[in-house]
C-alpha cells in the first residue's frame, strides 16, 4: 500500500472501532431483557474490550503514519515501536481469539455465548462487526505492513499478564455478583471451568506465536525482534 493509502486505511479503521465501541454497548439500554448486558461496565466483555483495543491500535498507527509524513519527524522510533508492540502482543492475538472462540461456541451451541433472543436487539451487522470482521482486518494489517515484534520473552510476558488480569476480573465478578459474564461458564463444573480457561489461555499464546511466524514469513529480515543493546 502507498503511504497515503495506509494512512487513510488506518484512520478509517480507527473511527470505525471508536463508533462500534460507543454504539454497541448502548443498544437496548432501556430494555429489561438486556439488563444483564448492561449490568456493570462495558469492560466485562472481552468483545467490547477488543473494540477499544483495536481503536487504540489503529489510532497509534494513524499517529505513526502522520508523524512520518511531517518534515523533520522521520525518527519516531518510540511511536513505531509502541505500535508494533501493541499489534504483536495484543491487537492481533485478541481479535483472532475473539473471532475463533465466539464462532466455535456459536456453531456448537449459541446459547453458551450469544442467546438467540439477542437477535431481536442486535442487528446481524453488529454481530459480524464484533466477531467476524475483526479477524480479517487484523490479518490484513499483518500481511500489508511489516511489524517489528518485541522479544518473545517480553511479548509473552505482556500477553500472559493481560490474560491473567482478565481471568481474574471474570472470577472476581462472579464472586461478587454470583453471575458469570458468559453463559458457557454456568454450564461447566469447577474442573471444566479450569480446563476451559487453561485451554483458551494456551490458544491465545498459540495465536501470538502464529502471528509472529506469519509476520516473519511475509516480511523476513525486516521484522527481526528487538535486541537489547549491551
Amino acid at each position: 500500500m502507498t503511504k497515503t493509502a495506509t494512512c487513510t486505511y488506518h484512520f478509517l479503521l480507527m473511527n470505525w472501532y471508536i463508533f462500534l465501541y460507543y454504539y454497541i454497548p448502548n443498544i437496548g439500554k432501556g430494555e429489561e431483557k438486556l439488563k444483564e448486558f448492561h449490568d456493570g461496565t462495558r469492560w466485562k466483555y472481552l468483545t467490547i474490550l477488543n473494540l477499544l483495543l483495536q481503536a487504540v491500535f489503529f489510532g497509534v498507527a494513524s499517529l505513526d503514519d502522520v508523524l512520518k509524513r511531517i518534515s523533520g519527524r522521520k525518527d519516531i522510533k518510540f511511536i513505531t515501536s509502541f505500535r508494533d508492540l501493541l499489534f504483536a502482543t495484543l491487537a492481533f492475538p485478541i481479535s483472532t481469539f475473539v473471532s475463533l472462540v465466539f464462532w466455535t461456541l456459536f456453531i456448537y451451541d449459541r446459547s453458551l455465548v450469544y442467546p438467540q433472543g439477542l437477535d431481536d436487539y442486535f442487528p446481524a451487522w453488529t454481530n459480524h462487526a464484533m466477531h467476524t470482521f475483526i479477524f480479517p482486518l487484523s490479518l490484513a494489517e499483518l500481511i500489508l505492513r511489516p511489524h517489528r515484534p518485541p522479544s518473545k520473552k517480553l511479548g509473552l510476558t505482556l500477553l500472559v499478564t493481560c490474560i491473567l488480569a482478565y481471568i481474574s476480573s471474570i472470577l472476581w465478578r462472579y464472586a461478587k455478583t454470583g453471575n458469570w459474564v458468559y453463559p458457557v461458564f454456568a454450564a461447566l463444573s469447577p474442573l471444566g471451568i479450569t480446563v476451559f480457561l487453561s485451554a483458551n489461555s494456551l490458544l491465545v499464546v498459540g495465536i501470538y506465536l502464529l502471528g509472529e511466524k506469519i509476520n516473519q514469513w511475509r516480511w523476513g529480515a525486516t521484522v527481526k525482534p528487538w535486541v537489547k543493546k549491551k
